[in-house]
């Protein structure tokens, strides 16, 4: 659990934490707010469950919202070194844990949920829904991917430079450079001062920043990285999904994760609705709030559950 140091003031973000311990004793904190429809929303790196704080807001009306903080991520309980061998499997297998808790539990249903992703999100939540795909009812995806880059949309040169294990260990886990420069960098309209505090603050500490460090290195760029055979499977797995309405938010001007990856999602899914904000950044919630919330709302709305 954070410490009182950790738990600065958190703009819009008013949600009551809750927290599940897993069967190795680690715990997880998540939100849960709101009636009907599950929503589950699963953040990426450097994030945590503040990112999904608007959608939250907007959604709870009518909807079910879960938002957990991953393990090891936001304010979940940290993972003991050293951490899993392929941290989004880790992550995947928790997420399965957290759903079957909530269902077994806490009147969650087991069928019509909504799977909400961004960044590492979507790797960790389409493969949870892809081995779960009679549960899932629509998927919404934020600058993600869960498919192994295209030449044309590899990262450009300084994140394959942050992606070797000596820079992203000094970058990301040893001083809090990543989580700081993704909260500037990740936006094409700055963040105000005390929501860039809120969305960095979980990653203060050094002993709080070893999973940011894994997420880097475990990105797909070639053969011999970790999340590389994650996603040769999840891609075997997408067909799961052909039927299974999809909105796709893009920030045409995210510094990773480039444009061509947009017309990649479109080519395999011909049937989900693509939206790309031409002045939004990788934090496309962020910067394009005021089209893309009530687009995801409406798309909720409209397409209903199949069964």
């Amino acid at each position: 659990m954070c410490a009182a140091a950790d738990r600065p003031r958190r703009p819009d973000y008013p949600f009551t934490s809750q927290w599940f311990t897993h069967t190795d004793g680690s715990r997880q904190h998540y939100v849960d707010e709101g009636t009907g429809p599950p929503v589950l929303m699963v953040h990426g790196n450097p994030s945590w469950s503040y990112a999904w704080r608007h959608l939250i807001a907007a959604l709870s009306d009518a909807y079910r919202c879960i938002a957990p903080d991953l393990l090891g991520m936001g304010l979940s309980e940290r993972l003991a070194p050293p951490l899993p061998a392929l941290l989004a499997g880790h992550q995947t297998a928790a997420l399965d844990d957290l759903v079957r808790h909530l269902t077994d539990e806490h009147g969650a249903p087991r069928h019509g949920w909504t799977v909400v992703a961004h960044d590492w999100g979507g790797p960790i939540a389409l493969t949870w829904a892809c081995l779960n795909a009679d549960k899932v009812d629509r998927v919404v995806v934020l600058n993600t991917a869960v498919f192994r880059f295209p030449e044309h949309g590899l990262p450009p040169w300084w994140f394959r430079l942050l992606h070797l294990r000596p820079v992203s260990t000094a970058a990301a886990h040893w001083t809090p450079g990543w989580a700081h420069g993704a909260a500037r960098l990740g936006v094409t309209t700055p963040m105000p001062p005390p929501v860039r505090r809120a969305f960095t603050a979980p990653y203060r500490r050094r002993r709080r920043r070893a999973a940011l460090a894994r997420f880097i290195q475990d990105v797909p760029i070639t053969r011999s990285d970790p999340g590389w055979a994650l996603l040769a499977v999840v891609e075997r797995m997408l067909p799961a999904l052909d039927r299974t309405p999809m909105l796709v938010g893009w920030g045409m001007r995210d510094p990773v994760l480039r444009p061509p990856l947009a017309d990649v999602w479109q080519q395999r899914f011909p049937h989900a609705h693509v939206l790309r904000f031409p002045d939004a950044g990788h934090y496309v919630l962020e910067d394009a709030r005021a089209e893309l919330v009530p687009a995801i709302r409406h798309f909720l709305d409209t397409t209903g559950e199949r069964r």
